[in-house]
């Protein structure tokens, strides 16, 4: 997951688990980022000399313990890649990443979750992937949704798991590369016919502001992370670090501008109907359905006549020589003033003499 072990901003990891193994009596394995990661994407990182606790060698559970779940000082991406490569080479069948506290519906979360990060990283390792998140609608969701929540996750990924879906773009054997499950936490969840469940594609929509400036006054506390996560949470702040204190400001930080992450997203939280295309994530989710939506690992390419694949592009030689010393100058008539002293020490040749001109 991208929300750490179970906490205050992880609420599902727990019970999720306890789903898995007990109800779709599976053999899951648990690695997991030591604290909070969200809205970091497939970021792989790895710190230099994490500190935390190690032992030589496992040891048996004790009296209470469920199991032995790993944590790591990583990321999402990070925790998919060494349990895949490190941990259980060549054990895990299914990577699920999740359950995610917050939606990961429309182009502008997916492209930011790390709980969707590392289900692309596994499944660039080609093992079959799903990301699982829960949206949050009320504040804070009763207890009470948890478990069919869960319940409904593992019915869909065990569907999923026998009916895996075909692509002939895969990046392993013509399979889809990866799913990602979104599911509204409603009072739906609690009737008997429970959620209506929907394929969809990802609402391609875009953000704006995700950073407010401010000027820290003199003895005012300084964050150096957001204390909480995820599009959903109360105050959508990532926290990047939780081994890194606060600090007073000084005088030298006084009239100092300072970016602190605090986006706008009313129109990805609750947008009009209008602006959800029929058959999104950002549709079913406004209409409280359960939304999974197939993913290729790439970015998607735009179908153009005139970017079909292997076409010749032809760009002309420019309005002088076409050199790089006359690009430079149509774009910008002082930018190769700028760039003189580099394009000469590059030993890239003027074929118009420009280099006596300026």
């Amino acid at each position: 997951n991208d929300d750490g072990p179970p906490g205050r901003e992880s609420p599902y990891i727990y019970g999720f688990y306890l789903c898995l193994t007990q109800i779709l009596d599976w053999d899951v394995k648990v690695v997991l980022p030591s604290s909070q990661k969200s809205w970091i994407g497939a970021w792989t990182f790895s710190f230099p000399d994490g500190i935390g606790e190690t032992s030589s060698e496992a040891r048996p559970l004790k009296d209470g313990e469920v199991a032995e779940w790993v944590l790591l000082d990583g990321t999402p991406a990070t925790c998919a890649n060494i349990a895949l490569h490190n941990l259980y080479h060549e054990d895990i069948d299914l990577l699920i990443s999740g359950p995610n506290l917050g939606r990961n519906t429309s182009s502008a979360f997916a492209l930011s979750s790390g709980t969707i990060g590392a289900a692309l990283s596994s499944s660039l390792s080609q093992v079959r992937s799903v990301a699982v998140s829960y949206g949050t609608v009320i504040h804070p969701t009763p207890t009470t949704f948890h478990d069919p929540a869960h319940q409904l996750a593992g019915r869909i990924i065990h569907h999923l798991w026998q009916n895996w879906g075909k692509d002939d773009g895969g990046v392993r054997n013509q399979e889809v590369d990866l799913y990602n499950v979104n599911i509204p936490m409603i009072e739906g969840l609690l009737t008997e016919e429970g959620l209506r469940i929907c394929w969809t594609t990802i609402w391609r929509n875009s953000y704006g502001r995700l950073f407010k400036a401010h000027t820290p006054a003199e003895g005012k506390k300084l964050a150096r992370r957001g204390s909480s996560a995820g599009p959903d949470s109360s105050t959508s702040e990532p926290n990047m670090d939780d081994n890194l204190p606060n600090r007073e400001a000084s005088p030298a930080d006084v009239g100092r501008l300072v970016f602190k992450f605090s986006p706008d997203m009313n129109n990805l939280i609750t947008p009009p109907e209008s602006m959800l295309p029929f058959g999104s994530d950002g549709w079913a989710m406004h209409k409280g359905f359960a939304s999974v939506t197939p993913l290729r690992a790439s970015f998607a390419e735009p179908f153009v006549e005139d970017f079909e694949a292997g076409l010749h592009l032809e760009i002309g030689n420019g309005p002088r020589c076409g050199c790089v010393c006359c690009f430079f100058c149509h774009v910008r008539e002082n930018v190769f003033a700028e760039f003189a002293d580099l394009t000469v020490s590059l030993g890239l040749v003027c074929n118009c003499s420009l280099l006596s001109t300026y």
